[in-house]
């Protein structure tokens, strides 16, 4: 079976010991070499890759147990930034709450800063080299490699009055940002990884009005920021060998710390433009609550493009039932043939240090539950 095809996925991020916790701290305080840390690092990873081996998952991450959160692997490795409060604060809900608790989540990594671009963005060193190598050699089958998209950095980043400094432009820092992207990508394509995968809870952004809103407050005409947005990240995945690799993207509407997210709305308002636009192989989307809206923007995807179902969610521990899995499966299959849909969690368990709200073994009953829906539909 084609990469493109494999019908059981996650996302990515697995929840963290509290070994690793505590020996990432350690380097933080200077308490623990980098050496010392990595030796903690590959004894989790290898961990992970066997909980995915017993599971039966398609495709194996190292659960992004290298980094403080999904995303940091970027601002680590890419000079401009400086400390600054966020352009947009999101207001962030517990799981299943209807009040925003209005102020950001715990920091992910202790002694956290936030920052903003406030200089030209230049890479000082590869993204995820000492992620790759060890999952190339010791992942059991099929792996994935993630990463940020560049308009998620981008919209998180870029600060009018700040970045103004150094760009003159949103779009030129869109720019930069995407041909960072894009090097690392081709660099793991030219390493031989199969899976390359775009994250980005960015494109939900524009769904809202209250939230465009706080664009056009910060001087940034959403719609024309979409166009910029996937211009930019189909820009970055360009060149790309797609018969030597598959390249996906995951939406989401937010993962912080103990389920938390900050985002709802379906998909409607941006389907077309994005399904339509932007030039993966996969998509993987929410769908596990109310939140995400119903499947009828799916009408927008192209023929061919496989749409991973997020109905699984990761932000609390019940288990779903199968019986409604197979039943919200078919339901989408009214839009999307059957033999371009897949199956996986919502989102990461771990987009942070701290994690969500599960067990090792709630989150290995959730992959338990996706491989073996998926092998009922598709008989993978």
């Amino acid at each position: 079976m084609p990469l493109s095809k494999f019908r059981a996925d996650q996302v990515g991020s697995f929840l963290r010991s509290d070994e690793l916790k505590a020996a990432r701290a350690a380097h933080q305080q200077g308490n623990l070499s980098l050496d010392q840390l990595r030796e903690v690092e590959d004894r989790e990873v290898l961990r992970v890759l066997q909980m995915q081996k017993e599971v039966g998952i398609d495709v194996y991450s190292d659960g992004e147990f290298r980094r403080g959160g999904w995303a940091s692997d970027f601002q680590e490795a890419v000079g401009g930034y400086v400390p600054g409060a966020p352009p947009v604060v999101l207001s962030w809900h517990s799981s299943g709450a209807a009040v925003a608790e209005r102020t950001p989540p715990p920091p992910p990594e202790p002694g956290f800063v936030s920052h903003v671009i406030g200089g030209k963005l230049h890479q000082k060193h590869r993204l995820t080299a000492h992620e790759s190598a060890f999952l190339k050699e010791h992942a059991p089958g099929p792996y994935k490699m993630t990463m940020p998209a560049a308009t998620y950095v981008t919209t998180r980043g870029y600060k009018p009055g700040i970045t103004d400094n150094a760009y003159s432009s949103r779009a030129d820092v869109l720019h930069d940002a995407a041909a960072i992207i894009g090097a690392e990508l081709k660099a793991l394509a030219s390493e031989g990884v199969p899976y390359l995968q775009l994250d980005n809870p960015h494109y939900p952004d524009y769904i809202s009005e209250d939230r465009r809103q706080q664009w056009r407050s910060l001087g940034v005409d959403p719609d024309q920021a979409l166009r910029e947005d996937i211009a930019a990240d189909n820009a970055s995945i360009a060149g790309l060998d797609r018969s030597r690799v598959t390249v996906g993207m995951h939406l989401c509407r937010g993962n912080g710390p103990m389920g938390r997210w900050h985002t709802e709305g379906g998909y409607e308002r941006i389907a077309e433009a994005v399904f339509g636009g932007i030039d993966v192989d996969r998509f993987l989307l929410e769908y596990d609550s109310e939140r995400a809206g119903g499947f009828e923007p799916l009408r927008f995807m192209p023929r061919g493009k496989l749409v991973v179902l997020g109905l699984v969610t990761t932000k609390s521990p019940a288990l779903e039932s199968q019986d409604e899995l197979l039943r919200r499966i078919d339901e989408a299959s009214h839009y999307v043939p059957l033999d371009d849909l897949a199956l996986s969690p919502q989102c990461g368990f771990a987009s942070t240090l701290v994690g969500n709200p599960l067990t090792w073994d709630d989150q290995k009953r959730k992959l338990e539950l996706v491989v073996e829906t998926a092998s009922k539909v598709w008989g993978h």
